[in-house]
């Protein structure tokens, strides 16, 4: 069974910084693509950033240049380095993870159960 933990939200005035955390747990055979989502009230859910398990990356327009994602493949762990952070970035952050569980060897997608990140003005 996998299990992606997230944490590291929080409130922070606009401007400021978080970093994100996720760490995924359980009887993991591998994992390939690592990411980051995020849904605001009455908003669909978009992507924020995503990361290869060979460190390519990709980032929402909206994020380039203050967002960085990396992950440590020893650890399971991806993060989210967020700076300049702006009133509009407020939502719950999610984490996902394409897993392969060493009991099915089936590729998978798992969430985490969210973080909220509040930036106020």
């Amino acid at each position: 069974q996998v299990q992606l933990v997230e944490s590291g939200g929080g409130l922070v005035q606009a401007g400021g910084s978080l970093r994100l955390s996720c760490a995924a747990s359980g009887s993991i055979f591998s994992i390939s693509a690592m990411g980051w989502y995020r849904q605001a009230p009455g908003k669909q859910r978009e992507l924020v950033a995503a990361i290869t398990n060979g460190g390519n990356t990709n980032y929402a327009d909206s994020v380039k240049g203050r967002f960085t994602i990396s992950r440590d493949n020893a650890k399971n762990t991806v993060y989210l380095q967020m700076n300049s952070l702006k009133p509009e970035d407020t939502a719950v952050y999610l984490c996902n993870a394409d897993c392969v569980p060493l009991a099915t060897m089936i590729p998978n997608d798992y969430w985490g159960q969210g973080t909220q990140v509040t930036v106020s003005s």
